[in-house]
């Protein structure tokens, strides 16, 4: 793709278009919101794609990362009004259901309050410093129990499995 190869960039939208769409639905709740981010991701892939370093990501990692700091920003852009109840209700489409299972089993493998920190951080876009202040932990504390969750989900499902979603390295 860093050499502008449409083909790889169609190859990489029919493997993860799908996957970017259901964290975004499950991060922004807005359809109109959560396309207009997965293309942005899309297209910041395409523009950067020579940044990319297989050394330190999967593509799969690389464009979930991508996709996710979109998805944050756009979190961030939204003025604080809550959304009506109906918006909450919507029914959204779901992700596969591998990837549906595979995170929930996942997640299955946390204690309660790790699972909290994880959900709070990944799909409602808490900084380290926002989770220090909503759990009244230290800062430190924070981070090192986000990473021990992070390293348990890991572990229960197997590397190669949805460890290259949880973490930044990898190989591909």
């Amino acid at each position: 793709m860093a050499a502008h190869d449409e083909s790889a960039l169609s190859e990489l939208h029919k493997r993860y278009a799908r996957l970017l769409y259901a964290l975004g639905v499950r991060m922004l709740r807005q359809h109109e919101d959560v396309e207009s981010c997965v293309q942005d991701a899309f297209l910041n892939a395409w523009n950067h794609a020579g940044r990319f370093d297989v050394g330190r990501a999967k593509a799969k990692t690389w464009l979930v990362s991508i996709a996710h700091h979109r998805f944050l920003q756009e979190l961030r852009d939204r003025p604080d009004t809550p959304l009506e109840l109906e918006d909450w209700d919507a029914p959204t489409q779901a992700p596969g259901l591998i990837n549906t299972l595979m995170t929930q089993q996942a997640l299955l493998a946390l204690d309660a309050s790790q699972r909290r920190l994880v959900e709070l951080a990944y799909f409602q876009g808490h900084s380290h410093a926002a989770l220090a202040s909503l759990t009244g932990l230290p800062l430190g504390t924070v981070k090192s129990r986000l990473r021990a969750a992070l390293d348990r989900m890991r572990r229960a499902l197997g590397e190669g499995q949805l460890g290259d979603l949880v973490t930044e390295g990898g190989e591909e």
